[in-house]
């Protein structure tokens, strides 16, 4: 099977070597540390490590003795004993802030990702990322299997392998380095943003496409069409053993499933199907005969086909007899499910690993833009997309915890989470919680809804009770409309080296708060996100979330209020609304309609702009299915927007596009939304925003528009506070109290808000609406 290109060779000028030891210097802050006994160092790939040919180095050898090494590059300086790793021998001081490293460790980690949050409820045992608040980190990649061209192979001479960054708050430089070394984060299908409908239920043909049919009723878009196990046989007969794998469609359910699928398809939907291999090709599988003779098996003896990766010859007949006539057949890709064990049946490679490899380069190797939905398997997994992180509890514990997880992900270049939007399982009836948990899958980088077989379990929009049906119908309308700057993120994490979701100390490595706003991030290169993960407050009747706001200024699309940072604050909104803050400069397209086919390109198209700075983005466009990316051979649409402060001009630019124009629609009609502005012509009172207009542009010509008297908008916090106090659920006389304090102007400072005789929840709020 084809395998990845890499180049595993670090230049010999890079390294440092001795009888037991070698030290490559990748980078002025990656080295690679080795320490074998008898000299038997790695140079092949490995499952996690793909390149190391980095440019020179300049580096600075200061004394090289019988016991002692000491050199400095640019960025570090190391001081070893040539001996076996010990927190005694070796030492890395990090020049830039004179922290020392000691061999082994840890520092306080700012955390990586973990395997899976399988009846998780609160509590993450994280696994280390590549950064620390030190400004050091490192990871071991001694057991990791080797790949030399097609083969892969277990440790030749299992060897200490560190890895030893050393980038301090440099996060973004260190991360593009991590994915030279361990490989790009490729491109997923346009399909695979919009909205994913499943559950673990036992649909039949009829029953599902019913339940499509309801969705398009009731216009909330679904692109990804998830079956779970139940499309195969399960009750399979005590001789076979368990039923969980399977690969013969249950036809009891599915009496054509090649119309089914062929009925999806027509529908706009992407399909996958659930799978879990462990239990190999067993002989009532209806392709057990022509596996069974590939392997050498005579079939009247009905032995089992073992699962075995490691065996080239299985490898062959799984794909070319059970998984490639299936895509053929309209699978668009697989959902690799759990049971497949740590240790492989013959060696000790990750048996979870290979599955991701194999299936991911199965599909690449034959032209797709391949993608699975699988576990994540350890350091390296990026190259795999699509995560998905397992069954959670259907708590707000379990929802609180899936912001941090997902944006700290990216401290390992992991940038395709996938949750149980809802939660899974256990828990209890909670229509707020959904709501909630629904805004955060919509604002993460797959909105999958999904749960146990429960009867009682619900996720359907038009299953949950007014104003939670609105809310979640909007919602799922707004992730699909947002696919155009949602696929741009999606190139620029390729091109880029840039996730999706990243922690908000990314860009304000020196503010403290940004540390510790744990539900805060990045959302592509425009927003930044605030998920309310905990209930309303009785006396509020709003939510709450600890916001870190950069600095500059911020405007919050969903209600136009403005925000200047540097500062931490509370954001409280109600249920139909959570803190969504574009930038100053800021431009995010999103679609005016609901296409059903998510590949059409839009011809309308709703751009919000963050008024008060120039800013520039450019649309990345393409036929969302192929690799012609990785050659850039996409629409790109520049747009623009110049401020003129002292005249009040504002000047938006569609550039003419370019690149492969051919798949662009000839004409676009654009609407301008404009954030953070003061009411002009086109102002609407109910959202805060001022909407123009822009028609029939032509896509290879582009156009301009320019808006006169353009001011800045501020807060109205006397507006503010009455709408505040008026939603709230406490005393008609403390209502008016507060306000006629305002009035008179006694609430003027945090210290006179702190002393009002109300909770300091209460207290709170009324800062950021006077804030």
């Amino acid at each position: 099977m084809k395998t990845y290109e890499f180049k595993p060779i670090c230049p010999k000028e890079k390294i440092i070597q001795g009888a037991s030891f070698r030290i490559s210097v990748l980078t002025e802050s990656l080295l690679r540390l080795e320490y074998e006994e008898n000299g038997h160092f790695t140079d092949n790939a490995t499952q996690v490590v793909l390149n190391r040919d980095f440019p020179q180095v300049d580096v600075d050898i200061i004394c090289d003795e019988e016991d002692k090494l000491l050199f400095r590059t640019k960025r570090l300086e190391v001081d070893y004993d040539k001996r076996a790793f010990s927190p005694k021998g070796l030492k890395i001081k990090l020049l830039d802030n004179g922290i020392v490293w000691n061999y082994g460790e840890n520092g306080w980690n700012l955390f990586g990702t973990v395997r899976t949050l399988d009846e998780t409820n609160g509590v993450v045992l994280y696994e280390k990322g590549l950064f620390s608040r030190e400004g050091y980190a490192w990871f071991d990649d001694g057991e990791s299997c080797e790949l030399s061209g097609e083969e892969i192979f277990d440790r030749q001479n299992p060897e200490k392998d560190i890895y030893f960054w050393g980038y301090g708050k440099r996060f973004k430089e260190a991360l593009k380095d991590f994915y030279y070394l361990c490989g790009k984060a490729p491109m997923i299908p346009r399909y695979a943003l919009g909205n994913w409908w499943s559950k673990y239920e036992k649909y039949t043909e009829k029953s599902y496409l019913e339940l499509m049919d309801r969705f398009e009723k009731e216009n909330v878009p679904i692109t990804v069409a998830v079956i779970d196990m139940d499309w195969h046989l399960t009750d399979v007969g005590s001789e076979y053993g368990s039923g969980w794998t399977g690969y013969t469609w249950n036809e009891e359910y599915f009496p054509d499933y090649k119309r089914f699928l062929k009925e999806l398809h027509k529908r706009g939907k992407a399909v996958t199907l659930n799978l879990h291999p462990a239990d190999g090709i067993r002989a009532f599988e209806v392709m057990y005969d022509k596996v069974a003779r590939r392997m050498g098996i005579d079939p009247a003896t009905k032995k089992a086909v073992d699962f075995d990766l490691m065996d080239k010859n299985f490898v062959d007949a799984y794909f070319e007899e059970v998984m490639q006539p299936y895509e053929e057949d309209g699978v668009d890709f697989w959902w690799i499910d759990w049971q497949q064990g740590t240790k492989a049946k013959s060696g000790s490679v990750d048996p979870l690993w290979i599955l991701n490899h194999y299936h991911y380069l199965d599909q690449l190797r034959r032209g797709k833009r391949a993608m699975i939905f699988s576990r994540f398997a350890g350091i390296g997994s990026h190259r795999y997309p699509i995560g998905f992180s397992g069954d959670t509890c259907a708590t707000w514990i379990s929802l609180d915890i899936q912001p941090f997880f997902t944006s700290t992900a990216s401290n390992v270049g992991y940038g395709w989470w996938s949750h149980d939007i809802g939660g899974h399982m256990h828990g209890e009836e909670d229509c707020e919680r959904t709501c909630r948990w629904v805004q955060f899958g919509v604002f993460s980088p797959i909105m999958r809804l999904h749960s146990s077989c429960n009867p009682f379990f619900f996720k359907e929009p038009w299953n949950l009770p007014e104003p939670m049906r609105s809310i979640v119908d909007n919602f799922m309308r707004l992730r699909h409309k947002m696919i155009p700057y949602l696929y741009t993120a999606n190139y620029e994490a390729y091109r880029n080296d840039e996730p999706l979701m990243q922690p908000l100390y990314y860009n304000s490595p020196d503010s403290e708060g940004a540390y510790h706003s744990r539900n805060g991030y990045y959302f592509g290169s425009e927003l930044i996100v605030f998920p309310i993960t905990s209930k309303l407050d009785d006396e509020l009747m709003m939510g709450e979330v600890l916001s870190f706001i950069p600095k500059g200024r911020w405007i919050d699309i969903f209600n136009g209020r403005v925000y200047e940072g540097e500062k931490m604050r509370k954001l409280y909104r109600p249920i139909e609304q959570m803190p969504v803050l574009i930038k100053a400069g800021g431009i995010v397209p999103m679609s005016t309609v609901i296409d059903e086919d998510v590949n059409n390109l839009p011809s309308k198209l709703t751009v919000y702009l963050g008024i008060g700075a120039d800013g520039e983005y450019t649309l990345y466009e393409d036929d969302g299915n192929t690799n012609d990316y990785m050659n850039d051979n996409g629409g790109f649409t520049k747009i623009s927007q110049h401020y003129d402060k002292a005249t009040g001009r504002l000047v938006i630019r569609i550039h003419a596009a370019t690149g492969k124009t051919a798949l662009l629609p000839e004409k676009r009609n654009y609407r301008f939304v404009l954030c953070g502005a003061n009411p002009v012509e086109g102002y609407d009172e109910k959202s805060g925003q001022v909407y123009v207009e822009l028609s029939g542009v032509e896509t290879s010509e582009g156009a301009e528009i320019v808006i006169e008297n353009v001011t800045l908008g501020r807060n109205d916090p006397q507006k503010d506070l009455f709408d505040f106090l008026k939603r709230c659920k406490f005393s008609y006389d403390q209502k008016q109290r507060i306000y006629d304090a305002y009035l008179r102007g006694e609430l003027d400072s945090e210290e006179s808000i702190r002393r009002l005789d109300i909770s300091e929840k209460m207290k709170d709020a009324i800062l950021e609406v006077l804030g």
